[in-house]
């Protein structure tokens, strides 16, 4: 019963690990901010850029897996193009082996008590003082990072004490590498990460339960449990999202066959170029530069196909999400990236407000009543979708400033339903009577019209101009007045004059409230 301990020690270690991992990764999501926005942003102009902004901002955010979900946030949003986001992907593969050089220069080499404390407590004061601030956002990193180094030394610890008594699947042949390639890939699903995998291979190593060729075997199944994440995330999920993840999928699989085959011959050439580079000869050193080695591998063996997999993707996963009705911004893998969640919302309110302008067009145009209630129900499940995601939201940690744009969308959001609302039911009060009004009647309630539609079409261009609203109100006025005129002179009866009268007072109602969301666009522009 000698081996209980040890695997006392391993859980407690892995619970270290992937603790430390899931607050530092969250920390410095929250403390980059929009800094994330703008460096993936620019990540548009060529694959280059793509391929450098995912391996930076995966380096510095420990987590591939919010880079991904970044990078499908961005093509929900419509700020990054698909072929972009693919090389963003790709390179967050290559940014993710950062973690296997700490562990292996920095985790195994030191007393990281020294450093790892320190980082706890400090981090836990900072966490404590900056609550809802960029500085607790700091500081729940830095606690992530010292926790996560110390779950390293109980993980060596552990395998240290397993080593004679715990027998890893081991030899070289197609068998024990397929082996060991399933417990790298069970590893991973289990633990949703595959840095997490990636550790447990690298100490494994140092501790003589794995020969190098087996601990690389065991990343490379580690890579090809990371393509069951993403396709979880894929469930129910948008599109692009899906084609993001299936370019996920096809990279790691298609690098690890390739690895699989060179298996022996890539063990042996890493070892000759790790003495070249005078790495340490520790097996944890050997293995982090496979790790880079075979990423790298994927990205070269993709840089030739990649237009043709871009276009081949493009034209798969066309489903639901292309009707009007269904949201094609709100995909939950961006609620992990509150900033990016803001963003992919107020395109989505954006497109809640298309479709509210285009029902106060219909109603100034007189179209049939069907069409304004076909856009009536495409608002009414956006808004629908727009409040469950908002609810998803709140259950996130978010920054103050994430917080008043949150405020500020929903704001805008209920100018757009009213629009909406206000331009259904001026449909359902307009009443053929009117059309039999006299001359005096019918010419003022034109010219309310016309007004009207210029004043839409300059909100759908992005112009919001106080004159052109204050025209309108103008001749809402006269045909206000002509219609009161006429009811009272018996010209058109009263229950029609009613009608109209109210249609006319919801049209107007609808006019200012599509006004107040251009007003806010336009002061944030």
């Amino acid at each position: 019963m000698d081996w209980i301990p040890a695997l006392s020690t391993l859980a407690g270690g892995l619970g270290l690990f992937l603790l430390g991992m899931a607050m530092m990764t969250e920390g410095l999501k929250l403390a980059a901010g929009r800094a994330l926005e703008r460096i993936l942003a620019g990540a548009t102009r060529t694959r280059w850029h793509a391929l450098g902004s995912g391996i930076l901002v995966t380096a510095l955010v420990q987590s591939s897996s919010a880079v991904t979900v970044a990078a499908i946030g961005f093509v929900n949003a419509g700020l990054l193009g698909l072929g972009g986001a693919l090389w963003v992907l790709f390179g967050a593969n290559v940014g993710t082996t950062m973690t296997g050089w700490i562990v292996a220069l920095v985790g195994l080499k030191f007393k990281v008590e020294a450093l790892a404390l320190p980082l706890v407590g400090v981090g836990a004061v900072l966490r404590l003082t900056g609550a809802g601030h960029r500085r607790g956002a700091i500081g729940t990193a830095l606690a992530g990072f010292g926790l996560l180094f110390l779950g390293i030394a109980l993980l060596q610890q552990s395998f240290t004490g397993l080593a004679d008594q715990v027998a890893l699947p081991r030899g070289e042949g197609p068998l024990a590498v397929l082996a060991q390639v399933a417990v790298g890939a069970l590893l991973t699903v289990l633990m949703q990460s595959s840095s997490a995998s990636m550790t447990i291979a690298l100490t494994a190593a140092q501790g003589g339960l794995l020969t190098p060729q087996g601990a690389a075997a065991v990343v490379i199944g580690a890579n090809i449990g990371t393509t069951v994440t993403a396709l979880l995330a894929a469930i129910g999920a948008t599109s692009n999202a899906r084609r993001a993840a299936a370019a996920h999928v096809i990279f790691n699989v298609l690098t690890a066959c390739v690895a699989l085959g060179l298996l022996q011959w890539l063990v042996g050439a890493i070892g000759m170029l790790r003495e070249w580079l005078e790495l340490p000869a520790e097996p944890a050193a050997q293995l982090a530069l496979f790790h880079t080695i075979f990423n790298v591998l994927g990205v070269v063996l993709m840089w030739p196909v990649s237009d043709a997999l871009t276009r081949w993707l493009r034209n798969r996963f066309r489903e639901s999400d292309e009707d009007e009705a269904n949201p094609r911004h709100l995909d939950d893998n961006v609620l992990a990236v509150p900033a990016l969640a803001i963003d992919a919302l107020a395109r989505e309110v954006g497109r809640l407000g298309t479709v509210s302008r285009r029902m106060v067009l219909r109603g100034l145009r007189g179209e049939p009543v069907a069409m304004l209630e076909r856009d009536e129900r495409v608002a009414s499940q956006l808004s629908s979708a727009i409040e469950r995601f908002v609810e998803r939201m709140n259950r996130a940690t978010m920054s103050s400033a994430t917080s008043a744009e949150l405020a500020r969308v929903l704001r805008l959001q209920r100018y757009h339903e009213a629009a909406a609302e206000q331009a259904g039911l001026a449909a359902a009060c307009a009443t053929d009577s009117a059309a039999h009004a006299p001359e005096s009647v019918r010419s003022e309630t034109d010219a309310f019209r016309s007004a009207a539609e210029v004043l839409v079409s300059e909100l759908d261009a992005g112009r919001a101009d106080a004159g052109n609203l204050q025209h309108t109100e103008d001749a809402y006025q006269r045909a206000k007045a002509a219609l009161l005129s006429a009811g009272a002179a018996g010209a058109i009866g009263m229950t029609p004059m009613e009608e109209a009268l109210r249609s006319l007072s919801a049209m107007r109602r609808a006019l200012q409230q599509a006004f107040k969301a251009a007003g806010m666009l336009a002061a944030d522009a």
